[in-house]
């Protein structure tokens, strides 16, 4: 069982984090400054350390040394996210703004311990550095043959799953947001197959205008409508002993969705103006942003078709939902970008990267993509800003000057014995409990500064746990 320490001086944060961790099958120990660390335990036996930034007497970048190896994740407000970049440059291995989800805390712990467990022994030789200096290839990231970036949780279940699926010949769906990289996971669900050798064949179903796309997919006879001078193959024969991936399958009309369940069912084609059938040997890989459930339910999409292609269920994140990954995708695509312009001095900026950390990125890996293809042909030095990248995302909010270098502040009584937190406190619980108890009395811009968020940061809360502002008394400040 993995041991983790926790340094942290606000009681109710060390905790309800303590907590959340032991019912996840961690080991924990805790201390409420580095001092008390270094009198209590052997810190480099820990697996890993997760410290607040700034705490009583030296602040938690000091346990990276005193590790000796031993990975540190810092914790810090948004405020502080400057201090946090300059701990990475020191040698924490990420950090973590808060307030912070559950599941982006877990996700964070369990990246950072699996990467620790892949490392090299000692005396073993450490993976050759790549072009952007990570120590990982682009196509590596403990996915291996797969070649999809990233190492997060959801996406490390993914590909198990994928390695389980691929060579078998069952349907596949594969459900996510645009651009989150459907069809990559269709293309390795082919090349991990034992149709590898044979064609994979694309269909984006919603580029096909409605009355062609059944004559693309099954073909016809000539003569079988205006202007079909010559019979003609249809992409599903194209396909035949190989994969046929149709994205966006949820556009398809039901017409061509009834042509599409014979395949499934009989494992036969006819061509539209045919009167024979024709046997074909495909494997169907489905891919769709919609609920085709729901659909299924109001009659525009066929129940009988959504069970046949429902056999295996994939389910990609979204980009927002995958942590550090974003940053890992976007030095991918910076590299490849300046390799097509024959650059090789471009890299980030701080802000840049921060702003690529905390966008919401609702075009997911899509826009990534073309932000930075954007940002390197319009870069004039070899750093590239948030602005080259046209991120529509207030880094002040990220990066408040007016809350920079202050320590944080115990609210009140928050941090006194008399509101230890109950067992199942969350850490969502702290901030809503802190915010009820003391709006009544302090300002938003005093309430953020004792959270350590912008007001911003303390606004998307409120709307996320459903805690309305109060429009009386002293917190209806302008």
């Amino acid at each position: 069982m993995p041991h983790i320490l926790i340094v942290e001086d606000e009681t109710i944060i060390r905790s309800a984090l303590r907590r959340l961790l032991e019912r996840n099958q961690y080991q924990v120990s805790e201390a409420g400054s580095v001092q008390e660390a270094q009198e209590r335990f052997s810190i480099p036996t820990f697996d890993l350390i997760v410290s607040d930034l700034r705490l009583p007497g030296a602040p938690g970048t000091e346990l990276i040394k005193l590790g000796q190896g031993t990975p540190v994740l810092i914790m810090t407000s948004y405020a502080s996210l400057r201090s946090a970049v300059d701990s990475m440059k020191m040698g924490a291995v990420d950090y973590i703004a808060k307030p912070f989800d559950h599941d982006e805390m877990l996700q964070a712990v369990a990246r950072i311990l699996r990467d620790r467990q892949s490392a090299p022994a000692a005396g073993e030789a450490a993976p050759a550095k790549s072009a952007n200096g990570s120590g990982k290839s682009a196509i590596d990231n403990s996915n291996g043959e797969i070649g999809i970036i990233g190492s997060c949780p959801p996406m490390q279940d993914l590909y198990g799953k994928i390695r389980k699926v691929a060579p078998t010949d069952s349907n596949v769906l594969i459900q996510g947001e645009s651009g989150t990289g459907k069809e990559l996971v269709a293309r390795a669900l082919h090349n991990l197959s034992k149709r590898a050798k044979a064609p994979m064949i694309s269909v984006n179903c919603a580029a096909i205008p409605e009355s062609l796309i059944e004559s693309e997919l099954f073909g016809h006879e000539k003569g079988a409508f205006t202007g079909a001078s010559a019979g003609r193959a249809g992409l599903v024969e194209a396909a035949d002993g190989g994969t046929l991936f149709l994205d966006e399958i949820g556009e398809l009309p039901l017409e061509a969705q009834a042509r599409l369940l014979r395949v499934l069912q009989e494992g036969e084609i006819r061509r539209v103006g045919s009167v024979q059938s024709q046997k074909v040997d495909v494997r169907l890989i489905a891919a769709t942003h919609r609920d085709l459930k729901s659909l299924a339910k109001i009659g525009q999409f066929r129940e009988d078709l959504y069970y046949r292609l429902h056999v295996i269920a994939l389910k990609l994140p979204a980009l927002r939902e995958r942590g550090a990954d974003v940053n890992e995708i976007a030095n991918a695509f910076l590299a490849r970008q300046s390799a097509r312009i024959n650059r090789t001095d471009l890299k980030f900026a701080a802000d840049a990267e921060q702003a690529i950390r905390h966008y919401s990125w609702p075009g997911n890996v899509r826009e990534l993509e073309n932000a930075v293809e954007r940002a390197v042909i319009l870069s004039e030095s070899p750093e590239i800003s948030a602005d080259l990248l046209g991120i529509d995302i207030e880094l002040g909010d990220l990066e408040d000057d007016e809350f920079i270098g202050l320590p944080a502040q115990p609210a009140g009584n928050a941090s006194n014995s008399s509101h230890e937190p109950t067992e199942d406190l969350s850490l969502e619980d702290y901030f809503q409990h802190f915010v009820l108890e003391h709006q009544d009395h302090m300002t938003e811009t005093e309430l953020a500064r004792k959270l350590g968020v912008s007001r911003k940061c303390l606004w998307e809360r409120r709307q996320r746990l459903g805690i309305p502002r109060r429009k009386t008394g002293v917190a209806s400040e302008s």
